[in-house]
């Protein structure tokens, strides 16, 4: 019998003898297997395992979890393996170690991609078996306690992990004393000096009301005995990560948090609950709006309690929580405390189908921003909920983030509800679906089996799954509507340039998608319908690459374009083609089709290779104003700008910008002009406008920089 396994075996108590002695093997398996470690402390490495064991213990596990964690760190860090585990303990306890062991693998980077997939993979194993947080979280939390032998750069990492993540998912599965140990440590190494002061701070609060604390808890134990109420109170100190948050949020100095301390009164049953309250309220007058009342409407992890601040003597404000003997277990150990493992059929508590239904939301919100940050974003609003608690027609209670509205209402109660809402009722009354939602607002939904959601609720939905599945859904509809778009553009701009019908083969097809990059033809339709690819120069290398397989002429006919079509046709900025100037299309497969003049300096390296270009050729009436630049040589007289920019504007061009360029002594200034003109005869009437005015001596367009200067847009 070994001697540190004895220390543990007092908190097995609740567990059958065969359970202890597989608990215990386990426990030697470990020691075995880690003979030799030592953690930085000094200390032999199977205490750490042996003390989460020990917290897990206290929680009222089952065999199998004590088990795996003893063993949670032997496949990481020894020679041991998962199928020995596996043999030895069964598949269960092999699974529990191998979903820890991917925990510990996860280093919560500042980078938000990595700690999205990192918490997606949490995420998985949770949703597996619940379990295997729990163990973590006891790891963690051991970890914490024990973190004084690190460098205070790893400490500080781990401290924002722990205040960042696992503290908030222990509050998440009811947890509440773990919530507020890992909050308090996380604060102790973060912010190290602030809690020095802080803790310093309560202490001497503490010391100067002990006092005043006793003579309450006097009052109030005299107070329920004379109303018949059997009652356990214990002073309640409010922990100093919470203290120091509220002090941050409302910008408050330390003795201005009213509830610094409170008092727990445990009766043992629910209508004693509301006794006492009555019997408090007599005693001290409460604070108006400072009451809660979580045994009507429990909190999401299953809380229940009835929460006043009431005015104490002389003025203090005090904070009573009561509830049963049972409310206070759950309120310690949370979902620890429901879970059940003995069955495979066991009826799941209520507390556990509100665990499952949060898990499998989160596993929706995952399988459409699993690798993005963000569903980091929608998971935080769920760890930090701040809920209000609104009512269905029906009467049922629902919980739901403080900021929401009736469409994440609506996504709430169901999906399809979401899909098809169109209005709501909140108290009766017709309101906006974008309307935040209060605590006790009754709330019904009206519908429409037409109706679809809309781009615009993206603007207000604050829950994950909401923004989810409105994202999905206008996804879905916007490819599934681009993808017969583009079907019908291609086909009418094959129509066009082949009146006969043309029969693409397989081939041609898989040419064509190479090309692009694409894997199908709805990926091609797709960005056709977007408008991201032109149907012309798409329908023409179908018909290059056909007539190339067949020996058939392509269609001869060059593309007309006006050089407004948008952002499937672009005029390059190397040459400011203008209507009038020979030009080649260039097909770029991101950005389309890029139009150059057919003597651009900056095309003749890409020339050689004809399947990237394409014979276009400018619209009769374009009917648009077009950029240029142009370079004029004048001489360096007064008010000579103003006579060029007035003859520009004389022959209807607009000027969108200019520069001059003066040399020190120089007779001559070089002035450089944007002018928007119509054609390349429009640009002509205007450059001859320019060259009868007596101090104009050079006038050049400008169609690259080897003209002697960079562009000027």
């Amino acid at each position: 019998m070994t001697h540190a396994f004895d220390a543990l075996r007092p908190a097995l108590a609740y567990l059958p003898a065969s359970d202890v002695e597989v608990i215990e093997d386990a426990y030697e398996f470990s020691r075995q297997a880690h003979e030799g470690q030592f953690r930085k402390s000094g200390e032999p490495y199977i205490s750490h395992p042996l003390a989460v064991a020990g917290i897990l213990a206290g929680w009222h596990l089952d065999a199998q979890t004590l088990a795996a964690a003893l063993l949670h760190d032997v496949v990481e860090d020894t020679p041991a393996t998962a199928s020995e585990i596996e043999a030895r303990y069964g598949k269960a306890v092999a699974l529990l170690v191998e979903g820890v062991s991917k925990l510990d693998k996860l280093a919560f980077e500042s980078e938000q991609q990595a700690q999205a997939e990192n918490f997606r993979k949490m995420l998985l194993a949770m949703a597996q078996d619940v379990r295997v947080i729990l163990v973590k979280l006891a790891d963690r939390l051991h970890n914490m306690h024990t973190m004084g032998a690190m460098p205070p750069e790893k400490r500080k990492r781990i401290a924002s992990e722990t205040l960042e993540i696992y503290a908030p998912i222990a509050n998440r599965l009811g947890l509440h004393s773990v919530y507020q140990e890992l909050e308090d440590l996380g604060f102790r190494y973060q912010h190290p000096n602030r809690y020095q002061v802080l803790a310093k701070a309560v202490k001497a609060a503490r010391g100067n009301r002990r006092e005043l604390v006793e003579k309450i808890k006097i009052a109030l134990q005299e107070k329920l005995a004379q109303a018949s109420v059997e009652a356990t109170i214990s002073g309640r100190e409010k922990h100093l990560y919470s203290i120091y948050r509220k002090m941050q949020e409302k910008n408050l100095a330390f003795s201005e948090v009213f509830d610094i301390y409170g008092f727990r009164v445990v009766v043992r049953d629910q209508p004693h609950c509301y006794l006492a309250l009555g019997a408090l309220h007599a005693l001290y007058k409460p604070i108006p709006g400072k009451f809660k009342d979580y045994i009507a409407i429990p909190k999401a992890n299953g809380y229940q309690s009835l929460h006043s601040i009431l005015f104490g003597p002389s003025g203090t404000p005090i904070e009573v929580q009561i509830r049963t003997t049972e409310m206070n277990r759950l309120a310690e150990t949370g979902i620890a405390s429901h879970w059940m493992y003995k069955s495979a059929d066991a009826a799941l508590s209520d507390v556990q189908t509100r665990t499952h239904r949060w898990l499998q939301s989160l596993l929706d919100i995952q399988a459409d921003h699993g690798d993005s940050p963000e569903f980091l974003e929608h998971i935080k609003v769920d760890l930090f909920p701040d809920e209000v608690y609104v009512f269905t027609p029906k009467g049922k209670i629902m919980a739901l983030p403080r900021g929401a509205t009736a469409v994440d209402f609506a996504f709430a109660v169901h999906t399809d509800v979401g899909h098809r809402c169109i209005a709501v009722k909140i108290n009766y009354e017709l309101m906006p679906l974008r309307t935040q939602l209060r605590n006790g607002d009754h709330v019904e939904i009206l519908t429409a089996s037409n109706a679809t959601p809309n781009s615009a609720w993206l603007n207000f939905v604050v829950t994950g799954k909401a923004r989810s599945h409105i994202r999905n859904y206008l996804r879905t509809a916007r490819a599934t509507e681009a993808v017969a778009l583009g079907e019908r553009l291609l086909n009418h701009a094959l129509s066009t340039l082949h009146p006969e019908k043309l029969e693409a083969d397989a081939v041609v097809w898989e040419r064509l998608l190479k090309d692009y990059g694409m894997q199908s033809k709805q990926e091609l339709y797709t960005a056709v319908g977007l408008g991201g690819k032109l149907p012309l120069v798409v329908a023409h290398q179908l018909l290059h690459m056909h007539g190339d397989r067949t020996g058939e002429p392509a269609h001869p006919h060059a593309i007309s374009i006006r050089g407004t079509e948008g952002i499937a046709v672009e005029l390059a900025q190397c040459c400011h083609p203008i209507p009038g100037d020979p030009i080649l299309g260039f097909i770029h497969k991101d950005r389309g089709l890029i139009i150059h003049t057919h003597d651009c300096p900056s095309i003749r390296a890409f020339r050689a290779d004809p399947d990237k270009w394409l014979d276009v050729e400018w619209e009769a009436e374009p009917g648009h104003l077009f950029d240029v630049q142009i370079k004029v040589i004048v001489g360096n007289q007064r008010g000579v700008l103003a006579k060029v920019a007035a003859t520009i504007a004389e022959q209807g061009s607009n000027i969108g910008n200019v520069s001059m360029e003066e040399e020190d002594g120089s007779p001559y200034t070089v002035l450089f002009f944007t002018v928007q003109v119509e054609n390349r005869m429009h640009l002509a009437r205007v450059m001859r406008g320019l060259r009868v005015l007596p101090d104009v001596v050079r006038i050049f367009r400008i169609k690259g920089k080897k003209d002697g200067r960079a562009q000027s847009q």
